[in-house]
């Protein structure tokens, strides 16, 4: 897909003269989301666009899963992301001719995405067949303070004419949408071209309310609209599937018709159809309640907020500058307002893999939040959490012991049909008790109150039940996939191996600091005894010969990859079948190399060296995950200048459409990901261990940057120039003690922490990859 050209600006992204060409990319880089609400940048008149969508996080609809040859313990369901109740259409006719930017040939176009007011802001200027000159603005939000609410100002002027004008402003339920589902089984289409069952319509003054609820998952579903017409006749219509406000208006020169629409929803499981009905009327008046300058108002002092306590800054790329505020906003309100849900692949932008959430949300997206915003990753633990029982159940399908959570999934089951990169891939697990705790140790809050203990006791069980002991005492784990998509169902996957040793001993560390909750789980001292066993007793692969830890047993034995021949072959996976590269040294990304970063406990600085060196040459980046981890990690060994190749390719992923997936939504682990490869990466911050550990590295390219992060409810400010790093403490009481270059430093208000800037040194040069896989920046 073609990516819209962007004007370059710290605080906005804006799109001077909007081509319909690019509208699938534009619009998901122009969508609105608070975590509950979404919505994407389609342009207001309907028609053109690729993909409209209006979401709810934890709305879908079940279907069949269909396999060629079924086997034991298949899920035989999947889950997808619905579009629901669609408020953003506005139709327009001037002179009875509609706005369609592809017949009108505007003579301005733009449309700008405003970081801190929360707006799209759009305009459109172009002489109607009267001769008269019209020109149409709008702004568009979805509230990040009224959670159920999105809002948009509609005015329309003639500027040196009179028009007649016509809108006809839309809520529209149960239209048949992408939902990012590739199945041909008849079955699927029947099941998700009709996904709601209509129950309600409602007629009200200048507007109205729909309620559905969707066939099979039984979630009831209502939107209510209103609107506030300055200067025109207005007339509303509503039916089963559509409320219908019909604006007339009679315009003189320099006159104008002015609108605001606004839009409230609500879901639930098993409220009645009149309850939910009455939650959606309920947010559509306190919408209006607040007026449009209100919601204004509302939205600039939440972001004002995010912004005094999330703000990064980098001096010498103007470009990157943009993309990592870019990517706070859409990280932040990926989940500012979420419940009771989880956060998708996509976010609430697009339908790309079907709305699932992955191991990635809590690998990338929920560690940046709990140093940014860790109200919101509390949330979405408990979510997590939430589904313990069914990853008990799961477990229990596969005959292990404690519990496997889901792979890929929107309300907790399994729904991932292709076991090698799923069910094989038993990492999620750990990665998962991973962010529980992680956000234990970085915000202090009790794991008891989040689930987390529940969470870290039957992942170890897993472990234990998967784990093999052999005749010389070394532990195994047979079988797995690890992140490497290209390397499945092997043995002693070293990333597994270690993330596993981790779960284990994070268990056990947890039993014996929260005793009366292991008890409740059943957990003896025997137990515990036995996890720290195994977690000793882990086996890491190591080559004796090249002085690198083989990615897997035997990996650095399989067959080289022809990259040279292959270099116009990408992804792999498009050119190859499966049989061909799972037997090769080719990597979709980064997984021995990520071990580098989440265990960093487990390799010298040689060892890091020599590993990344190795893998740097095979890994081709056919996941936009990748690129951040790299980043990391090639600052980990010394050599800032590449880090901030990879950092950039991340954190541009979306806004240059870098992987050409932008159209079916952000990609919201790279989204999470470029701010942690600015911190973790440049600024070498580490957050695993009791203090805060910081190791700052400055590119050629960059003069200075500044980041912030949350500490155990104390925001602090790092700051690196050439001079060196300042560490401020923003707000909280002190002292906070921060591991700067390995040296302890105590850090109050009235006293900022210094160090001096050191220069790179690297053990190995800096390393190649494969032909024509380098950075793309």
């Amino acid at each position: 897909m073609a990516a819209p050209t962007l004007d370059t600006d710290p605080w906005t992204v804006r799109e001077p003269h909007v081509d319909p060409g690019t509208l699938a990319v534009a619009e998901s880089l122009f969508s609105l989301s608070n975590g509950y609400l979404g919505m994407r940048g389609t342009l207001d008149e309907v028609e053109p666009c690729a993909t409209r969508g209006t979401y709810l996080s934890g709305v879908y609809e079940t279907h069949p899963l269909s396999y060629p040859e079924g086997g034991y313990g298949d899920p035989g369901e999947g889950q997808a992301m619905l579009t629901v109740a669609d408020g953003t259409p506005l139709r327009l006719l001037v002179d009875g001719v509609p706005l369609d930017v592809r017949e009108v040939r505007p003579e301005l176009h733009e449309r700008t995405l405003d970081l801190r007011a929360g707006t799209l802001d759009r305009r459109v200027r172009w002489t109607a067949l009267s001769g008269t000159t019209v020109e149409v603005s709008s702004r568009r939000l979805v509230s990040l303070a009224e959670r159920s609410v999105c809002a948009v100002r509609y005015e329309v002027r003639a500027l040196d004419g009179p028009a007649h004008v016509v809108l006809r402003s839309e809520l529209v339920s149960g239209a048949v949408t992408p939902t990012g589902v590739r199945n041909d089984d008849p079955r699927v289409a029947e099941v998700l071209d009709s996904a709601f069952e209509p129950l309600v319509h409602v007629r009200a003054d200048h507007g109205g309310a729909l309620a559905s609820r969707t066939r099979r998952s039984g979630i009831t579903v209502s939107a209510a609209v209103g609107h506030e017409v300055d200067g025109g006749q207005v007339h509303t219509h509503v039916d089963p599937h559509h409320v219908v406000t019909t604006v007339t208006a009679d315009l003189g020169p320099g006159e104008g018709l002015a609108v605001v629409k606004t839009v409230g929803y609500s879901w639930s499981y098993d409220a009645g159809a009149g309850s939910v009905v009455g939650e959606a009327s309920a947010a559509l008046s306190s919408g209006v309640d607040r007026g449009w300058d209100g919601l204004l108002a509302g939205q600039r002092a939440v972001l004002d907020e995010l912004w005094a306590t999330a703000d990064v800054e980098v001096d010498g790329d103007t470009e990157l500058q943009q993309a990592l505020r870019y990517a706070v906003f859409q990280l932040f309100c990926s989940a500012a307002c979420i419940s009771d849900a989880p956060v998708g692949a996509k976010g609430l932008t697009g339908v790309g893999y079907s709305g699932h959430t992955f191991w990635d949300v809590e690998g990338f997206v929920l560690p940046a939040l709990t140093l940014l915003r860790p109200d919101a990753a509390a949330r979405l633990l408990r979510w997590r959490s939430g589904t313990l029982d069914l990853a008990r159940e799961r477990a229990g399908t596969l005959g292990l012991d404690g519990a496997a959570f889901a792979w890929r999934t929107i309300g907790g089951r399994e729904t991932s049909a292709y076991w090698p990169a799923s069910t094989a891939a038993m990492h999620v697990n750990a990665d998962i008790a991973r962010a529980f705790w992680l956000h234990q140790n970085a915000t202090g809050t009790d794991l008891v109150a989040l689930g987390g203990v529940g969470v870290l006791v039957e992942t170890a069980r897993l472990w234990t039940s998967l784990g093999h002991e052999d005749a010389a005492g070394r532990w195994h784990l047979f079988g797995m996939t690890g992140p490497d998509e290209y390397t499945g169902v092997v043995d002693d996957n070293v990333f597994t191996n270690l993330m596993a040793r981790r779960n284990l001993r994070w268990a056990a560390d947890a039993c014996r600091r929260w005793p009366e909750r292991a008890a409740e789980l059943g957990v003896e001292d025997a137990e515990t005894s036995a996890w720290r066993a195994a977690a000793d007793a882990v086996h890491v692969p190591w080559d004796g010969d090249l002085r690198v830890h083989p990615m897997n047993a035997n990996f650095t034995a399989y067959r080289e990859w022809r990259f040279e021949e292959e270099r116009d072959r990408y992804p792999v996976q498009e050119h190859q079948h499966y049989a061909t590269f799972y037997r090769r040294q080719v990597l979709k990304q980064a997984d021995l190399v990520q071990a580098l970063w989440w265990c960093r406990d487990d390799f010298t600085a040689e060892e890091v060296a020599r590993d990344l060196d190795y893998y740097e040459a095979r890994t081709v980046r056919d996941s936009s995950l990748s690129a951040a981890i790299q980043a990391v990690v090639c600052a980990q060994a010394q050599h800032p200048d590449l880090a901030l190749r990879y950092l950039r390719e991340a954190a541009l992923v979306d806004l240059r459409d870098v992987t050409e997936g932008t159209a079916e939504g952000l990609h919201m682990a790279s989204v999470a990901g470029a701010w942690l490869a600015l911190v973790a990466g440049l600024g070498g911050l580490r957050e695993d261990h009791e203090d805060l550990e910081i190791a700052p590295l400055l590119p050629a390219a960059l003069t200075r940057t500044a980041w912030s992060v949350t500490w155990r409810g104390r925001l602090l400010r790092v700051e690196t120039t050439r001079a060196g790093t300042s560490v401020t403490l923003v707000r909280g009481d002190g002292p906070v003690t921060v591991v700067a270059d390995g040296a302890r430093l105590s850090v109050t208000a009235d006293a900022p922490a210094h160090v001096p800037l050191r220069a790179p040194d690297p053990l190995l040069g800096e390393p190649r990859q494969p032909a024509g896989r380098e950075p793309r920046t």
